[in-house]
């Protein structure tokens, strides 16, 4: 049984889909206010499967509860202030690993309208600013995942629209 926790936007719709998966639990953590959202999206909150939270804050799920944590779209938001605790929080909820999916400099700039429901302008980062980050704070790429992330990306010829970074949890 694979638990999976999922932060960012469109969580309700990332773990509908996990739900489907056998061997699939699916949890979700949307960090912004969710409006005008599809009542299956609130059945999802309705019943604590996914919440809505601030990131910048502890997470409720003791240590290693999920084996996959997975954060898309998030994080660019943060400010330096907060992405260090955040990423220390979400890494100690992981069990076997963490998948980062973080914006590319240059691309995917927040628009004028979502900067009230951010609360700031995403502050896209470079690879190497990334993997910087990661290890002043301790947190290693896990090489296996990324070995079989690329060559499943590149038997379906899939190019990410994004950084997509396979890390090991602590432990």
């Amino acid at each position: 049984m694979h638990k999976v926790l999922h932060v960012g936007p469109d969580t309700c719709s990332v773990v509908s889909k996990l739900l489907k998966e056998e061997d699939t639990e699916a949890w979700g953590v949307e960090p912004y206010d969710i409006e005008d959202v599809e009542e299956s999206c609130k059945s999802l909150v309705g019943k604590g499967i996914v919440r809505v939270a601030d990131i910048k804050y502890p997470l409720p799920y003791k240590p290693k509860s999920f084996s996959l944590v997975i954060v898309s779209d998030a994080l660019d938001y943060l400010s330096p202030k907060y992405l260090n605790k955040t990423l220390l929080e979400l890494a100690r909820v992981a069990s076997d690993g963490l998948i980062i999916f973080a914006g590319t400099p240059g691309h995917q700039k927040a628009k004028v309208a979502e900067l009230s429901k951010f609360g700031r302008p995403a502050k896209m980062q470079s690879s190497s600013w990334w993997i910087r980050f990661f290890d002043q704070i301790s947190l290693k790429e896990n090489e296996t995942a990324v070995k079989k992330f690329e060559q499943a990306a590149s038997k379906s010829s899939y190019l990410p629209a994004c950084q997509v970074f396979h890390l090991n949890p602590y432990h």
